[in-house]
């Protein structure tokens, strides 16, 4: 059984709240999914803006492997000629084989929303997909807001269908435009529809109501044979069908060919370049590509897949080209401390007493707010201070800050003073810096730099605080700061907790320096 694979990342995506795409970006992601292998690529609507069509023309010199570039418009105006409509002559100069067009299925949207006639519309859509297939155009034809049609007018949205089919489409997309369907009363409209037409059909799911995903899978499951959605359900509103999830469920769980061979591997990998490019961070929970989709926390869940992973895991991370996570928190257990602290000293047995010592410190540190998930690199160094591997490399003696109100222009607004010991040679330094926190990075830096001028390649990627204890005044609460630094080639997180915002920020500073210099002084 094989399943089409349409992806509108580029078109229907790029309607999603936060997203812009320029031409390069568009390129870019085209690419990635051309490597992974879905069969179509929608990219864009040329007969809207001038960024799509840009992005056309400068396809025509690129060269895909296994995907089919898809442009897509609307059917021609009202009481219009299909010859002379701007949209469908739009279509034809995007140069593509293949358009993607859509037309109303639904007569409460004929009659009240372009306020024409049941039958002009029904000529609209074979007038238009006639033209485009007698310029040599492949036509897919989505029926928009088709099932909400078919339950306000089922004769009506089966004419849709027949004229598009009558017309010369390829696949008849059936689209539940607003997000509302049931995957029960879905399944039974395609059983009828199959009753009615006997062309190719595809599912254009959107996730109003948190079913796009089983809506297409169920869809392929009876009958169709062209899936739409968006890489990672982007889409306006709630977002369109998530197509990595849909790819994976189909071809793990229902054995239906999606991907060329072996090509289901690179999905994370996909999932992680769409998401750095589209500039949003992959969602954690994402299933099957998200970071958290084979994380473990629970110490009898980590135990269980210690011992056979299929306990608490639906399929092996490595098949989608994820990875296993065991997270550090209070109520993990041996196991899950274990199998991080493999990873640092592979050659650490199941009975050492350090395990246990470990685990205290950590349940310690968190009854005073600390987190350790998203702080790997706070938790090695615990680890390595206690096998007793980790050698302080400075020393804060003192430390002070000094704040101003609203800075002049290009002035900074705070200064801090610090004096650190190094080998027993004390040194003191000043810095400025836009904030506190700003100031001391730039001031231990300047004081230890000369000793380790490698921190001149590290500086801060991301700063985030959290007030935990909503019990106590808001300025007077407990805080918890997550840092993340970099070198340019890895990246790597630290954690302090504070009432006081600066010292937590300092913590998770110290931190952060101490763990690039024991990695650079054990490489």
């Amino acid at each position: 059984m094989r399943a089409k694979i349409f992806d509108s990342t580029l078109r229907d995506g790029a309607q999603a709240e936060g997203i812009s795409f320029l031409v390069g970006d568009k390129i870019k992601i085209a690419k990635a999914l051309d490597e992974l292998g879905v069969d179509f690529i929608e990219a864009g609507n040329p007969g809207s803006n001038q960024k799509d069509m840009e992005f056309f023309h400068v396809a025509k010199g690129l060269t895909f492997k296994h995907s089919k570039l898809v442009a897509f418009g609307s059917t021609r105006r009202c009481n219009g000629e299909a010859s002379s409509d701007a949209n469908l002559l739009a279509l034809l100069e995007a140069g593509t084989d293949y358009v993607c067009i859509f037309g109303k299925s639904w007569d409460f949207h004929v009659t009240q929303i372009i306020n024409t006639t049941l039958e002009e519309n029904l000529l609209m859509i074979k007038d238009s997909i006639r033209f485009l297939i007698s310029k040599g155009k492949h036509v897919f034809f989505d029926a928009e807001h088709f099932f909400d049609g078919y339950k306000s007018n089922k004769e009506y949205a089966i004419k849709a269908l027949q004229a598009a089919e009558e017309a010369g489409a390829e696949c008849l997309v059936l689209c539940d435009t607003n997000g509302g369907t049931f995957p029960d009363e879905m399944v039974e409209i395609i059983k009828d529809v199959k009753k009615n037409v006997h062309t190719e059909l595809g599912i254009h799911a959107h996730n109003d109501s948190g079913m796009a995903i089983s809506l297409s899978v169920l869809a392929v499951l009876n009958g169709v044979t062209q899936v739409q959605g968006t890489f990672l359900g982007y889409g306006e509103r709630c977002g369109n069908a998530n197509l990595s999830a849909i790819i994976a469920n189909l071809e793990l769980k229902r054995n239906v060919k999606c991907l060329p061979d072996g090509n289901i591997k690179d999905l994370t990998n996909t999932a992680r370049v769409v998401a750095e490019i589209s500039n949003f961070k992959l969602l954690s929970t994402l299933p099957y590509v998200g970071e958290t989709a084979f994380a473990h926390k629970a110490g009898m869940h980590v135990d269980g897949v210690f011992k056979n992973s299929k306990s608490f895991e639906h399929i092996s991370p490595d098949l989608v080209g994820n990875e296993r996570k065991f997270l550090i928190s209070e109520v993990a257990g041996k196991a899950t401390v274990l199998a991080k602290i493999e990873k640092i000293y592979p050659n650490v047995e199941k009975n050492d007493p350090r395990l246990s010592m470990i685990i205290q410190r950590i349940k310690d540190l968190e009854y005073l707010g600390y987190q350790f998930e998203g702080a790997d690199a706070s938790f090695e160094l615990i680890v390595h201070k206690t096998f007793g591997a980790f050698k302080p490399f400075f020393e804060v003696l003192d430390f002070k800050t000094i704040g101003e109100g609203p800075s002049k222009a290009n002035l900074h607004s705070s200064a801090a003073i610090i004096k650190v010991s190094v080998e027993g040679i004390e040194e003191i330094t000043a810095a400025n810096g836009d904030g506190p926190v700003d100031a001391l990075n730039e001031a231990l830096r300047k004081a230890i730099g000369r000793f380790y001028p490698i921190l001149n390649m590290v500086h801060l990627s991301d700063y985030k605080v959290r007030i935990l204890d909503g019990k106590e005044s808001a300025t007077a609460a407990k805080t918890r700061v997550l840092i993340e630094s970099t070198d340019g080639a890895s990246t790597w997180s630290t954690v302090g907790v504070s009432k006081d915002i600066i010292e937590a920020s300092f913590k998770a500073l110290i931190d952060s320096i101490e763990y690039k210099l024991f990695k650079e002084n054990n490489k």
